[in-house]
């Protein structure tokens, strides 16, 4: 999927730039310009770091479950 719209990137191109050793939402921005225009796409960037950097990525991982108040 899109989803930095700004450079066309998708969530694999910016999962290996995780891989890679991009683990701050700075650092990805300089590896691939993923967020570097509008920022939109930081939300999900930030969420992609948090999944590769977990250690269960490509296996679902048990989420928080937040209760609705």
């Amino acid at each position: 999927m899109i989803v930095c719209h700004c450079s066309a990137l998708s969530d694999r191109t910016i999962r290996e730039v995780i891989r890679r050793g991009a683990h701050s939402p700075r650092e990805v921005a300089l590896a691939c310009h993923a967020g570097r225009q509008c920022g939109g796409c930081m939300p999900v960037v930030r969420e992609l770091i948090a999944i590769e950097t977990s250690g269960c990525a490509g296996e679902p991982c048990e989420r928080p479950v937040v209760a609705a108040s």
